[in-house]
């Protein structure tokens, strides 16, 4: 069984059908008859002449409905392709769709007519007055033009000139022109008219003249009370064809190979003439890719062969508006050659040229010339790259674009790839393009930049502005060009600037505001924007009408539908101010809007869903200040035609008699007529045949009836179709089914979807199936589609079995549904059907929660709650939203809660991982839903503290015990341990090994690799976050080993061999230790031990160990590997850096031999590689880094700011590790206090006396103002300190160096060094002199020595002593 189906639907006379619901109906002609088609398209479907803010709220719905419009133009195109879609395609297959009758020929009424204009006027974006005639004699309008000439008017001179300028308006506008910018008086000169109720210019040569004389700059003005448009600026010229000049041209010769040139040079004509080359006995020139015409209409020749000499050449040109031909005098060629012999069947060598003795060329460019060029097109325009090549052999052409490819939609190759054309071009059109011209000896290539300009063209032209009394509105002028043109605006063909002041306009660049407008604000605005290379000219005019409403369709129409289709009920006005449109149905009270109702816009009424109770009496009612009208429609619900016992597919002996069956039901109003298709054409009834209402009997098959056969089952307003195919079998022949012997395919998809018993939670859902292709159907799958949450995805609904075709569907609440049915048999399954009408059911509160709700940290202090969101057949109302709740767990405190839209909430300023009970309830307009539960979250998980009670055991050499417990405050959960352990012994340390445990793991046991070596352990607990705090330990040290002495606190930099000083030349340190150094002891002072630092690198690099301060005899070194300072180089560098590191800080000096005043940058990067940089002033030294961490390795280096390329070599440090809390501070010790105060007492009774004694004769020489001071710009002298250097260090001030750069001491000089009595001087952490100098001076004075230095305090103890 098979079956077709479709509905249209048509009008009686006197009555008008429903009108779709859309454009897609209108463009598929639901409706048969045109009269239906017109009133479904055509009554003004806009449905309202907008003016103002109308306008602009219409024209969006204009341009929706542009369609509909294309089609009312098309009728009968329409009907004819809507017929032919109806027909079925092949045997078995059933559809539904639109079939339009074409019985009916009436026109429409004129205020269709109307209507139908109204509508392509507001699509056309020029606001324009109804047609209807009692409107267009009451309303003024300024002056629109309507037809004018072209910009660059080139006319011929054997015909009248005609310059064209028609406008409209109301009342009709009068013209003038203008011609050079001056008043053109047409009264004055006989030649020139002008055409009656037109603007157009008539100039009759027929009576004499020369059209020259007319030649110029012309412009129209149309004008009446309300304002005056312009035209553009006409520029008109003759067309022009001079002739050729004679000419006496000599033979050209040319040796056969080398290229060659005929220059055409046409004469100038008006237009340009089109350039052809011939012979002189008017036969073409054949042209290949060796022989062709370039652009600028010359011949070229890419090489000359011996039969080039065998014709002349002669180029024309043809002009346009005289249809003439002109011919230059031709050329001949004479050709020299090596051979002169033109064997015709060399033509066909494979290289000719080697046959013919013709040397081989590389490519050369004929044109353009050189290696590159440029040319500038205009936008729109198209461009013609050119390049044209010599060669032997010839040269073939290829183009490129630098930087991206040819644009292929509008490039195309000419003149045998010569030359490239590039259509409507467009900015991204500009760039270089280049040729490439090869042959088999080699290529060149040409570049052309081409850049593109543009004359100006419209972003928003000016449109007419139709306003009512009061109202604002705009004139927007936006032009775009390169370059950028200019706007200017005018009123009535007059400056702007020069207009009478109008308070209620306001120009703004661009654009004119209009505030509150008034009837006397009439007028017409002309726009010019320009540039260098064109212009434009917009007319706008503002007119301000003041209208009550009317009606534009016919009172009382009769509009009949088909139950449960779409429909639209139509209510054309007119009105200004723009009415207020309301819909009422059988007098009620209450506007129509909401649920199965639908005001557009427009006005328009549109019913989704069709049902009896629809039916009745529907008023529309326009208003506006100055009144209302409205007008009535009558809605008739009519039932479908429905074939229900539809024709079976059957297989007949020839000579048999067949009856198909096709019953219908119908609307019982409408008349209902069945026909019969065969093979989709027209069947005609013929004497073996009978036709009765409900069937069709065939007497005598015969082998010609084999085929399909369609019943239409049509009404007035719709049809239903259905096909079954017929077997003809011959006599001899067995019966078989046809269905075995078929080939099988996927079934045909389903058609007629039909939404009956509709309820508030189901809707029975009615299809007809497809052809099943030889196949059965075994399953129906429908589908859904929602609008709100998720449009245009379809969701399954429900199976059912291939028996059924129709199902109620169980349906959510407050859900817009659309349905869809697939087919499914063994082969596949169908296409899915057309979609059905929507179907929306009533809202209710929730009944549901969402899922997956959780509570997680993103951070420390947050917690974000996320869940997934509801879709649309759980929402069960508008504006679904979730109403979350959190509190603490173990507080109890009150519930939180705020409302959100979305499927996640961020709670902040939580403790770090803590938890939460959540709650997220979902609700709409219609109420809450059901309690949810409650889930546990936690918030943001931190760092963990350290791991407690770390500890570390070795019960013996091999075994090393680990033991911890788990951090205090784990701050989240727990996922490891991380373990880091290195061996260390004395400066050496190995390759650190890292461990991962177990949250749970307490304990670890190490095999010690080395029993002489011992080990430091870092442990951290590792949570989501990262590794927390580490607690760090050491294994024991074994019973010999020493245990070393703690590097005292490094105080500011000492000069150079100062003790604790570091200075290593290159490579990078790799451990930094202390050693204890004992140094001599010195009479009255106890022995001291002092720290030196030494630095150990891993290549072949110097250990520097700074030694004690130096004397003027140097005793023997204490301490192996000493090397000597860095000596300075020649050219400019930095060297010497030493550094003085504690636990927090490093002191920081070197030596250069820059100039004064030079600025120096420290670069010091940690182990975590983080780079820092100080900048140093000249003369700065020492540095003191401050930001450093205790125990962290260092790299550093210096160099100057105003040249990076002159640095130091880097140097690497280790700062101290931090002194532990538990360390007694020395200086808060009793005893200490006590010692110092003894000391301070013993000094100032030491003073006292030393200064009696002078006071009694005694004199110490005192330093004169004279003698050499220390420079205020003297470093030492600004910190406070002095320097006490050793040989390499800068002389004493008042002393002299020698040649050899020692000190020689002057005759009147006195220093400390004179007064030591042997031993090696040092100096305790302050800086302060607590030793004695090896080199001892005369004690005897010598009274008249006045340049000595100041007696020191101590110099006077020793004086005592």
């Amino acid at each position: 069984m098979r079956r077709l189906a479709a509905r249209g639907a048509a009008g009686d006379a006197g009555e008008v059908a429903a009108p779709a619901a859309d454009s897609t109906d209108c463009a598929r002609g639901r409706h048969p008859s045109p009269r239906r088609l017109v009133d479904l398209c055509a009554i003004w479907d806009p449905g309202v002449f907008l003016p103002a803010v109308g306008w602009k709220r219409a024209s969006g719905f204009a341009r929706r409905r542009l369609n509909e419009a294309e089609t009312l133009n098309s009728v009968r195109e329409a009907q004819l392709e809507l017929l032919e879609a109806a027909r079925p395609r092949g045997p078995g297959s059933r559809e539904r769709g639109p079939v339009l009758r074409m019985a009916r020929q009436q026109q429409p009424p004129p205020w269709v007519h109307a209507a139908f204009l109204l509508c392509l006027l507001s699509l056309s974006g020029a606001i324009e007055i109804p047609m209807d005639p009692s409107i267009q004699n009451e309303l003024s309008q300024p002056p629109t033009i309507t037809k004018q000439s072209v910009k660059d008017h080139i006319v011929d001179p054997r015909d009248n000139i005609l310059i064209e300028c028609e406008a409209k308006g109301n009342p009709a506008p009068s013209f003038h022109w203008t011609r050079n910018s001056r008043f053109f008086n047409i009264a004055k000169d006989p030649r020139v008219s002008m055409r009656r109720r037109s603007g157009t210019l008539v100039i009759d040569f027929r009576s004499g003249g020369r059209p020259e004389e007319y030649e110029g700059e012309y412009q129209c003005f149309a004008r009446n009370k309300f304002g005056t448009a312009l035209s553009n600026r006409i520029r008109l010229q003759v067309s022009k064809s001079p002739l050729w000049p004679k000419e006496n041209l000599d033979p050209v010769v040319v040796q056969e190979g080398a290229p060659l040139t005929l220059q055409c040079n046409p004469p100038p004509g008006l237009p340009s003439p089109v350039i052809f080359w011939m012979s002189s006995s008017m036969e073409p020139i054949t042209q290949d890719k060796r022989v062709s015409q370039g652009h600028n209409g010359d011949l070229y020749f890419s090489n000359v062969m011996l039969q080039d000499m065998q014709t002349d050449y002669s180029c024309n040109a043809r002009f346009h508006f005289t249809h003439t031909i002109q011919q230059k005098n031709a050329f001949t060629l004479k050709v020299l050659t090596n051979n002169p012999y033109n064997d015709s069947s060399l033509r066909n060598h494979p290289d000719i040229y080697s046959a013919r003795g013709v040397a081989e060329r590389t490519p050369s460019f004929m044109y353009p010339q050189g290696t590159a060029s440029s040319q500038m097109v205009l936008r729109g325009m198209d461009l013609v790259l050119e390049c044209i090549a010599s060669g032997v052999p010839t040269p073939d052409i290829a183009w490129y674009k630098k930087g991206g490819d040819l644009p292929s939609d509008k490039a195309k190759f000419e003149n045998f790839n010569k030359a490239l054309r590039i259509t409507n071009v467009s900015e991204e059109d500009s760039g270089e393009y280049f040729c490439l011209a090869s042959n088999k000896m080699g290529s060149i290539r040409h570049t052309i930049s081409v850049r593109v300009k543009a004359a100006p063209y419209w972003l928003d032209e000016p449109k007419n502005l139709i306003l009512a009394p009061g109202e604002d509105g705009r004139l927007v002028c936006r032009a775009n060009g390169n370059p950028k043109p200019t706007v200017q605006w005018m009123v009535n063909g007059e400056p702007l600037q020069s207009a009478p002041p109008n308070p209620n306009r306001e120009v703004a660049g661009d654009t004119i505001i209009f505030r509150d407008t008034q009837i006397s604000s009439r007028a017409v605005y002309q726009c010019n924007t320009s540039n260098e290379h064109g212009y434009l000219l917009a007319n706008a005019f503002v007119s301000v009408l003041d209208v009550p409403p009317r009606m534009l369709s016919p009172r009382n129409q009769l509009i009949r539908v088909i139950l449960y289709n779409r429909t639209r009920l139509d209510c054309p006005f007119f009105g200004s101010p723009i009415p207020t449109l309301r819909w009422f149905k059988n007098g009620q009270g209450s506007n129509l809007d909401g649920g199965n109702y639908h005001v557009y816009e427009n006005g328009s009424l549109e019913i989704k869903m069709i049902r009896k109770e629809d039916q009745g009496i529907y008023t529309c009612v326009a208003t506006n200040i100055l009144g209302k009208a409205e007008n009535q429609v009558r809605l008739e619900v009519k039932d479908p035609t429905r074939i229900y016992r539809m024709p079976e597919d059957q297989v007949a002996k020839r000579g048999t008699t067949v009856q198909l069956e096709c019953r219908v039901k119908h609307d019982p109003s409408l008349k209902l007529t069945v026909s019969w298709l065969k093979d989709d054409e027209p069947l005609y009834i013929g004497n073996r045949m009978k036709k009765e209402d409900d069937s069709l009997t065939i007497f005598g098959v015969a082998e010609r009836d084999q085929g399909s056969y369609t019943c239409v089952a049509s009404t007035e307003l719709d049809q239903d179709l259905a096909k079954a195919y017929l077997t003809v079998l011959a006599d001899q022949a067995t019966p078989t089914n046809r269905l075995a012997a078929l080939p099988k395919g996927r079934p045909d998809r389903p058609r007629d979807l039909e939404l009956t018993d509709l309820a508030e939670r189901s809707v029975r859902l009615t299809w007809i199936p497809g052809d099943d292709n030889n196949s059965p159907i075994t399953d129906y799958v429908v589908q859904f589609e929602e609008d709100q949450f998720q449009p245009g995805v379809w969701h399954d609904h429900s199976k059912f079995p291939g028996s059924v075709n129709s199902a109620v569907l169980q349906l959510s609440p407050y859900v817009n549904y659309q349905f869809r049915v697939i087919a499914i048999n063994e082969v596949g399954s169908s296409h899915p059907s057309l979609p059905s009408e929507r179907y929306r059911t009533s809202g209710a509160p929730p009944e549901s929660n969402p899922a997956d709700v959780k509570g997680e940290g993103t951070r420390k202090n947050n917690m974000e709650i996320t869940w997934t969101p509801m879709n649309a057949t759980s929402a069960f109302g508008p504006n679904l939203r979730y109403i979350v709740k959190w509190r603490r767990r173990e507080t109890r405190e009150t519930w939180n809660n705020v409302t959100v839209w979305g499927s996640r909430y961020v709670v902040g300023q939580t403790p770090v991982y803590v938890p939460y009970e959540i709650r997220v309830q979902a609700e709409n307009d219609f109420g809450k839903g059901p309690e949810p539960d409650t889930v546990i979250g936690y918030s943001g998980e931190d760092l963990p503290s350290a791991p407690r009670r770390f500890r570390v055991r070795q019960p013996n050499l091999e075994t090393i015990n680990l033991e911890w417990d788990h951090p205090e405050h784990p701050n989240g959960i727990l996922i490891g341990y991380t373990l880091k352990y290195v061996a260390f012994n004395g400066t050496k340390l190995g390759k650190q090994i890292v461990e991962n445990f177990s949250p749970n793991q307490t304990k670890f046991t190490m095999q010690r690799a080395d029993p002489v070596s011992r080990y430091r352990f870092t442990l951290s607990a590792r949570t989501q976050v990262g590794s927390g705090e580490a607690a760090t330990e050491e294994s024991p040290a074994p019973p010999n080993e020493a245990t070393p002495t703690a590097a005292p606190p490094t105080l500011p930099p000492t000069p150079v061999g100062a003790t604790g000083a570091v200075s290593s030349t290159d490579a990078t340190a790799t451990a930094a230790t202390t050693e204890a150094t004992t140094v001599p002891t010195i009479p009255g002072v106890a022995p001291t031990t002092i720290a030196t630092a030494t630095t150990t690198t891993t290549a072949a690099t110097t250990t520097t160990t700074a030694a004690a301060a130096a004397t003027t005899e140097r005793p023997p070194a204490t301490t192996s590997g000493t090397k000597m300072p860095e000596s300075a180089p020649d050219r400019q560098s930095i060297w010497n850096v030493t550094v003085l590191p504690n636990s927090k800080w490093a002191n920081i000096t070197w030596k250069h031999n820059f100039g004064p005043g030079t600025d120096f940058v420290v670069e010091y990067i940690d182990s975590n590689h983080t780079k820092k940089t100080v900048p140093v002033k000249a003369q700065a030294q020492p540095i003191q880094l401050t930001d450093l961490y205790p125990g962290m390795t260092y790299t550093l280096r210096v160099y100057s700011r105003d040249n990076k390329g002159i640095s130091s070599t880097v140097v690497t440090f280790m700062t101290s590790t931090a002194y532990t809390n538990n360390q007694a501070d020395i200086a808060t010790q009793g005893w200490f206090i006590g010692l110092m105060c003894a000391i301070a007492l013993l000094v100032l009774i030491l003073l006292i006396v030393c200064f009696i004694k002078r006071s009694r004769g005694g004199k110490y020489p005192v330093r004169e103002k004279k003698d050499v001071p220390l420079g205020p710009e003297d470093p030492k002298e600004e910190d406070g300190s002095f320097d006490y250097s050793d040989e390499d260090n800068k002389p004493l001030q008042g002393s002299q160096t020698s040649l050899d750069g020692t000190i020689k001491q002057q005759e009147s000089d006195d220093s400390l060094v004179d007064y030591g009595e042997g031993g090696e001087g040092q100096f305790n952490e302050d800086g302060s002199f607590i030793g004695q100098y090896t080199v001892k001076k005369d004690k005897e004075e010598t009274e008249g020595n006045e340049s000595s230095e100041a007696t020191s305090p101590v110099n006077a103890i020793y004086s005592l002593a």
